[in-house]
C-alpha cells in the first residue's frame, strides 16, 4: 500500500497546485536531493559539537582532573575523530572545527550571525552561494535575494565561519572534489 503522505502530496500537485505551488515543490525536491546526497556522502559519523559540549560541561561540574588537562584531552579526541572520519580535512580546518566545538567557558557576548543561524539555512545559503559562484544559479533568483538583501554573495560570506570559507574555497578552487567538499561540509555545520 502506498505512503498516505506521498498520495496526499501527489493529489495536492495533480488536483490543486498553482504555478507558485509547484515552483515550491521543485525547490523542495532538490533541496531534499541534495540532503540525501550530502548526507550519504558522510554515512554514520559521531557528533564530535555533542560529544565535546557534553565533555566540558562535566568537566566544568567538576567531573574529574583540571580544567586545561581535560581540555587537551577533549581536544585530542576530537582531532583523531575528525581524522578517522573525515581525512579529507586539512590541519588548519580541523583546528578551526576544535575551535568552534570545544567551548572555553568564556563568553565574549558577542554572537556571530553564522551562531545564530540553524545548520540547515547556512547550508542552504552555502548551496545558493556556491551555485552563484560558478554561474549555475537562475538569474531570477539571483534577482530576488539582491532585491531582498542587496549585495547578498557578500553577506552571505561573512555569515559563514572560517572552516566554510576555507571549504568553500578550495572547492571553488578545484583543490577538493564535490564528494569532499560536502562531506567537509557536513563535518564543519556539526550535522
Amino acid at each position: 500500500m502506498a505512503d498516505p503522505g506521498l498520495l496526499q502530496a501527489l493529489d495536492y500537485i495533480l488536483n490543486r497546485s498553482n504555478e507558485a505551488g509547484i515552483e515550491a515543490l521543485a525547490e523542495a525536491v532538490v533541496r531534499r536531493r541534495r540532503d540525501l546526497t550530502v548526507f550519504s556522502a558522510v554515512g554514520n559519523m559521531p557528533d564530535p559539537s555533542r560529544m565535546a559540549k557534553e565533555i566540558t560541561a562535566k568537566i566544568n561540574d567538576g567531573v574529574g582532573g583540571s580544567l586545561d588537562s581535560m581540555r587537551k584531552t577533549v581536544q585530542d579526541m576530537i582531532v583523531k575523530l575528525l581524522k578517522q572520519h573525515a581525512p579529507e580535512l586539512n590541519d588548519k580546518q580541523i583546528h578551526e572545527l576544535c575551535q568552534a566545538w570545544l567551548p572555553d567557558g568564556v563568553s565574549s557576548g558577542k554572537e556571530t550571525s553564522s551562531e545564530k543561524l540553524p545548520g540547515d539555512v547556512l547550508l542552504s545559503m552555502i548551496e545558493q552561494f556556491v551555485s552563484f559562484s560558478n554561474g549555475e544559479m537562475k538569474e531570477s533568483v539571483d534577482k530576488g535575494l539582491r532585491k531582498e538583501m542587496g549585495v547578498w554573495p557578500q553577506r552571505y560570506w561573512n555569515a559563514f565561519p572560517p572552516v566554510v570559507r576555507s571549504i568553500v574555497t578550495d572547492y571553488l578552487k578545484n583543490k577538493i572534489s564535490e564528494k569532499e567538499y560536502k562531506s567537509q561540509i557536513v563535518v564543519a555545520l556539526g550535522m
